[in-house]
């Protein structure tokens, strides 16, 4: 989903750790699981993205119905 989110926005790995100011490999860990990300890090997430937090979380828990 993270992944998707990104890609929709056309940006890539690096363009999205400018925003939050974190590595590419961080954006690269949280892509595949190898990083559990937080709330407020999927809200910031989602808004670097130009993503409606709110319903990405409708949506994510729609998914683990």
């Amino acid at each position: 989903m993270l992944r998707q989110m990104r890609e929709t926005a056309g940006m890539t790995q690096r363009d999205l750790g400018k925003k939050p100011k974190k590595p590419q490999s961080w954006i690269y860990n949280c892509e595949t699981a190898n990083r559990r990300v937080d709330v407020t890090e999927f809200v910031r997430w989602c808004r670097a993205c130009g993503v409606d937090p709110v319903k990405s979380v409708r949506a994510l828990c729609d998914q683990l119905k």
